[in-house]
């Protein structure tokens, strides 16, 4: 595809936070990315969907795909509709963004990976942390050298927030805040300190009413010798929740980076210090708490469609994002077997 083209776009998935995505992609409009299609498996949800943004709906993808020219897709459904989704796009040469978690299992992300290498297809997953604005100031402060080289980190997302309010079938998940929002957590550690030698992790259930563990802390050794701290819960108990941000500091041989509630940043260098509000604007769809996380996926979907667009792989490629996968993989294995886990690593298909 040429810069000048537009990109037909097609929404899979149109629940609670697929929401977010369309009015993504109807802002994204003006620079050429077509929202042409909705697709969601609940006629009622597929219908006010293209009703609201104007466009033809489907509640079988399959279909969707033989009414509809689609360039991209963009798969915004429960995480055990992935891998049958994402084959059946790259069987069709289209190209898709998967949402996270990538898949259920190891094994079934790497055979998403695998089918569209095999068929030649774009694919790279929505994880949209790291696009946020706060995080991408910070990663440009880290960049210059303003701190000197990282050393060490604390990520933390802690909450009391009820997430099972909006996503119920989160309490009946066999594996929950690792999978679900650590995996974001760990994707930022790697976005900042780069990939992990090896780590160990404790997990809890403090929630009795839920199936699976609530929080974790994770202790990551970077193979750039760097040590990360990771923190994720569900079931914090705080008067200042920062819901729905992530906290961080991060300390180099030349100073240090905090970001606090507010989308805050204190920058430390040299002895002196700086701040500054480092978010984003609220947008006409967005709300608080909630805008923060809704303007990552704006710009997320911003950075897939002119990946795609231009023929390039995407930041979170699907082949990017088995390395984050890899990590929630060996924080699960390192909480069962209390020792220290390297992360598996991928070798292509021949």
């Amino acid at each position: 595809m040429t810069a000048k083209h537009p990109v037909a776009i097609g929404m899979v998935g149109c629940g609670f936070y697929a929401q977010n995505h369309l009015h993504a992609w109807a802002d994204l409009r003006p620079g050429g990315a077509l929202l042409s299609a909705v697709c969601d498996r609940d006629p009622v949800r597929a219908e006010a969907a293209g009703r609201r943004f104007g466009v033809p709906h489907f509640t079988d993808m399959g279909k969707m795909l033989d009414t509809v020219k689609i360039d991209l897709l963009d798969i915004a459904t429960r995480m055990d509709t992935h891998r049958e989704l994402a084959a059946t796009a790259a069987a069709r040469g289209v190209a898709a963004v998967v949402q996270k978690p990538f898949a259920p299992t190891w094994e079934d992300c790497v055979a998403i990976v695998n089918k569209a290498r095999k068929h030649n297809a774009w694919l790279a997953v929505h994880e949209n942390f790291r696009f946020g604005s706060a995080m991408r100031a910070v990663k440009k402060i880290l960049d210059r050298g303003t701190i000197g080289t990282p050393t060490w980190a604390r990520l933390s997302w802690r909450t009391g927030f009820d997430v099972y309010r909006g996503q119920p079938y989160l309490a009946e998940e066999e594996k929950l805040v690792i999978q679900d929002v650590g995996i974001h957590i760990l994707d930022l550690a790697r976005f900042f300190l780069g990939e992990v030698e090896h780590l160990s992790c404790e997990t809890q259930k403090r929630n009795p009413g839920i199936r699976a563990e609530d929080t974790a802390t994770i202790m990551m050794r970077h193979c750039s010798g760097a040590v990360s701290v990771v923190e994720a819960t569900y079931a914090a108990r705080r008067h200042d929740d920062p819901f729905p941000e992530t906290m961080l500091e991060i300390e180099g041989d030349g100073g240090s980076v905090i970001l606090r509630k507010g989308e805050k940043v204190t920058v430390t260098t040299q002895g002196l210090g700086f701040e500054d509000h480092v978010g984003g604007p609220l947008l006409g769809w967005t709300s608080r708490p909630w805008h923060v996380s809704q303007e990552a996926v704006l710009h997320t979907n911003r950075h897939m469609f002119e990946r795609f667009r231009d023929g390039l792989p995407a930041d979170t490629s699907g082949e990017d994002n088995l390395k984050t996968y890899a990590l929630v993989e060996a924080a699960y294995e390192s909480a069962r077997t209390h020792r220290a886990v390297r992360p598996v690593q991928w070798t292509p298909e021949a």
